[in-house]
């Protein structure tokens, strides 16, 4: 029997299903590795907004993550909301107790409707807690902002960005460019430490992009359980999120959920 490849997802829940653990599931499943999870709150949640907000104590963020790494043993592991500086120490705990040295951290900060999904003094945690021990950061530009200080404005402000997110500890940026308005296409730049390298792809305009971070961080970490180099793994994740926002499946009357169908769909020659 061929080896089952294991991730890992340490998330809240989104009831809706279009972000968080569930949709960092879908990703898993779909890209061909076994996903588990360790929930760190429950959020009330739909295409309009967020409801309500309920975390996890650190205790049972902590007893979920022993009872994965001393029997699961996850292959890649990543990081979406952590809510406060508290959970992040302890999932940073944990990965250190564990040696899970393929970590992507989706520093998730803001829920697409607008509501808060980390805590304001949770960002000094997240800074010199969880980075040092990532092997790629995935952001946004507001949350590079938020993260360097700095205002992007331009392809030159997030190549700085990027830099200045590297000296805090991951060895891989990518910063993404879903945000930056005014352009035919979408420029998501990966950093090294020494060079970029830019992946491009046509610009959607579409409201239903509800979790396309957390799908495309999914995808990453799915691509590095499977021994995927970062190049592979942040190329497929572009080409699984571009087919998931390009193939809506618009449901609900607001910022609705990506298809996570759609690029297994694509391989096998179907499309809406």
């Amino acid at each position: 029997m061929s080896k089952v490849f294991k991730a890992l997802t340490v998330a809240g829940s989104d009831s809706g299903g279009g972000a968080g653990i569930q949709a960092d599931l879908k990703t898993f499943q779909e890209l061909g590795v076994y996903g588990m999870s360790a929930l760190t709150a429950v959020t009330a949640q739909n295409t309009l907004g967020v409801q309500g907000v309920y975390p996890l104590e650190a205790v049972a963020v902590a007893a979920q993550l022993d009872s994965v790494g001393t029997d699961l043993a996850p292959d890649a592991v990543k990081t979406g909301m952590l809510f406060s500086s508290g959970l992040i120490r302890v999932v940073a705990d944990k990965v250190r107790q564990y040696g899970w040295t393929k970590l992507v951290v989706d520093p998730v900060m803001i829920a697409k409707g607008g509501s808060p999904l980390l805590q304001q003094e949770a960002v000094h945690a997240l800074i010199t807690s969880l980075l040092p021990l990532a092997l790629v950061i995935t952001p946004n530009i507001p949350e590079a902002e938020v993260l360097t200080g700095m205002t992007i404005t331009s392809l030159a402000g997030r190549e700085a960005a990027a830099k200045l997110i590297h000296t805090m500890g991951p060895q891989y940026v990518v910063l993404k460019g879903g945000h930056e308005e005014g352009t035919a296409h979408v420029t998501d730049l990966l950093y090294d430490g020494q060079a970029f390298a830019y992946l491009e792809s046509p610009r959607i305009h579409t409201r239903h992009t509800h979790g396309t971070g957390c799908t495309y961080s999914a995808a990453v970490a799915a691509g590095f359980a499977k021994g995927q180099g970062i190049m592979e793994a942040v190329h497929t994740a572009k080409a699984f999120i571009q087919a998931a926002i390009e193939d809506s499946l618009n449901l609900g009357a607001g910022h609705g959920p990506t298809n996570h169908f759609a690029y297994q769909n694509r391989l096998r020659g179907v499309r809406p």
